[in-house]
């Protein structure tokens, strides 16, 4: 049975304006009965501290709601930004949305 997933797709730079939106979609996703969120950073050009903290709270959100949620397209500045910050510990990171969508059917 293939979980009910869904794709967020922020674009440009993820800062506190778009945080707050980010924050809003994820919350709108799990009361809509999502079990699995794929949040997609292919078109964020740059992330700062408030992007990564938005994507912190998701992360804390969905997993309250016993919910999954995967990280993918990560470009090189967001990378690094997840590597300086050890969130490569704490997220499950692919590096295409092809393969969050895989794993999906596996767990």
């Amino acid at each position: 049975m293939q979980p009910n997933f869904e794709v967020i797709r922020p674009r440009g730079v993820l800062d506190l304006t778009q945080a707050n939106q980010l924050r809003d979609q994820v919350n709108e996703l799990i009361n809509a009965g999502a079990s699995t969120v794929v949040i997609n950073l292919e078109e964020v050009t740059f992330m700062d501290s408030s992007g990564l903290a938005a994507l912190v709270i998701a992360l804390k959100t969905i997993r309250a709601a016993g919910k999954q949620l995967y990280v993918c397209c990560l470009n090189a500045q967001v990378k690094m930004l997840f590597e300086l910050t050890n969130m490569t510990k704490i997220f499950e990171i692919f590096e295409t949305q092809d393969e969050a969508v895989q794993t999906l059917g596996t767990t």
